[in-house]
């Protein structure tokens, strides 16, 4: 066989033995690093602005298209990756429609001007709609929901371009609508006929999203030290900073990795809260590395936000971050303890605010749930 010669897109075995994330697919996780990094240091600058609420909004909006490019990619190689030319030609399409979106960030958080962002979405879905219909040629019995797919995102992809003639009164109902309307393609889809996933490989392609997200975290605790040679007065405070976001950081990781995703995606509708419920769960990760530094912008007094309300910028992410984690895939492998101790530590970080030392209250419940998650191991239960 000759490198030029396409090779038929069936379906994948889903218990296909050593089945992990190919080169490709971690070339394509490059390029969503820098439209994460870009969308985490726009909603730190608005936070730190006091332009809290507009900030949160078009963080989530932003994303939103990240995630679920993402996403939908994910989940398509898993079903019908092949390394052919044709397959390769069309995932570095999608990756430079990911490079244009990360470039529009800037004008969303600032003038609320949608159109880069859009049109380097519409890009990677334009591709993504390719690869479907590519792959519907040897779908065998799943053909008709990769036709489904293909025609859904082809039309959703038409509401987003209108999006951007829409009068800016209504363009956040509108996103709102056709937001439904992307998460319910798969839905309509897999009804028609099911497309096959490889549970082990598909969880650890959310396994190593998950670490690009906590590396920004880990940069900006970085940033603390980096910070506190140029600024001797804060250099106690920002020392401190560093060490106890490493170490929840740390605690993250290992809350995250603790249960085996793999069991969290036994079924279509399981998957489906898997998958969706990692918005929150990534989405935070990446706010969470905000925090930080508006934390670090808080201790140096370049902001005007008051310190709760900067503290506050780190807790909830860590929160929401837990929360998720623990309602996708801890809690169906935990025991009662467990379930009792991680959802409470989630929602006692939130107190750390309130207290006159930032974050020693959040690095000492991080800790204390794993020291749980290291004493009681997880229990695989019968489904």
């Amino acid at each position: 066989m000759t490198r030029a010669r396409l090779v038929p897109m069936r379906p994948r075995d889903p218990h296909e033995p050593g089945r992990v994330a190919s080169s490709l697919e971690l070339f394509f996780d490059l390029v969503f690093v820098v439209a994460v990094s870009v969308a985490a240091a726009q909603l730190h600058h608005a936070l730190s602005e006091q332009h809290i609420g507009d900030g949160l909004l078009s963080y989530a909006i932003v994303f939103f298209g990240i995630w679920w490019a993402w996403m939908n990619f994910t989940w398509f190689a898993t079903s019908f990756a092949t390394d052919d030319w044709l397959y390769r030609l069309l995932t570095i399409v999608q990756m430079s429609g990911v490079l244009v979106l990360a470039a529009g960030i800037e004008r969303v958080f600032s003038d609320h001007d949608f159109t880069v962002v859009v049109l380097g979405y519409v890009v990677m879905r334009i591709a993504m709609i390719a690869q479907w219909l590519r792959a519907s040629r040897s779908a065998g019995s799943s053909r008709r929901a990769t036709q489904i797919y293909a025609i859904g995102i082809a039309i959703v992809q038409v509401l987003w371009l209108v999006l951007l003639v829409l009068p800016e009164s209504i363009q956040l109902a509108a996103w709102a609508v056709f937001v439904i309307a992307e998460l319910a393609v798969p839905v309509v889809a897999e009804r028609r006929g099911v497309t096959p996933w490889h549970p082990h490989h598909i969880t650890e392609r959310y396994g190593l999203f998950t670490l690009i997200l906590l590396g920004e975290s880990l940069l900006a605790s970085a940033n603390a030290i980096i910070e506190a040679v140029h600024d001797h007065e804060s250099l106690g405070k920002l020392i401190a900073l560093s060490v106890l976001m490493l170490v929840v950081t740390a605690a993250l990781w290992w809350i995250y990795f603790w249960p085996p995703h793999h069991t969290a995606i036994t079924s279509f509708a399981r998957s489906l809260r898997y998958g969706y419920v990692h918005y929150f769960v990534f989405a935070a990760a990446g706010a969470f590395s905000a925090g930080i530094e508006v934390e670090i912008d808080s201790i140096t007094h370049h902001t005007e936000l008051s310190e709760v309300a900067a503290s506050y910028t780190v807790t909830i992410p860590i929160a929401i971050f837990v929360l998720g984690v623990w309602w996708i895939a801890l809690r169906d492998n935990a025991d009662r303890v467990v379930n009792a101790v991680v959802p409470l530590g989630a929602v006692l970080v939130l107190l750390d605010p309130l207290i006159p030392i930032p974050f020693a209250l959040t690095a000492v419940f991080m800790a204390l749930v794993v020291a749980t998650l290291v004493i009681r191991p997880p229990v695989q239960r019968v489904s």
